[in-house]
């Protein structure tokens, strides 16, 4: 196995809406179409990383135009 990429632990659903500010609700659409990166423990478990939402946000970052 690799290194971890975080120290951190992983998180779950709602404190990632807490984590990003973004609804339980929306977090779980994301999820379910697969536009934000999450890993799936036990099979049916649902956990982030937070250097990846950390990541995610940043891509989501729009840039004011001058």
């Amino acid at each position: 196995m690799g290194q971890p990429r975080d120290s951190r632990p992983l998180i779950d659903v709602p404190e990632t809406a807490i984590y990003t500010g973004l609804p339980e609700r929306f977090i779980r659409r994301l999820i379910a179409e697969r536009r934000i990166p999450f890993i799936k423990v036990a099979g049916t478990k649902i956990r982030f990383a937070p250097s990846d939402i950390d990541a995610w946000l940043e891509s989501q970052r729009v840039d004011q135009v001058r």
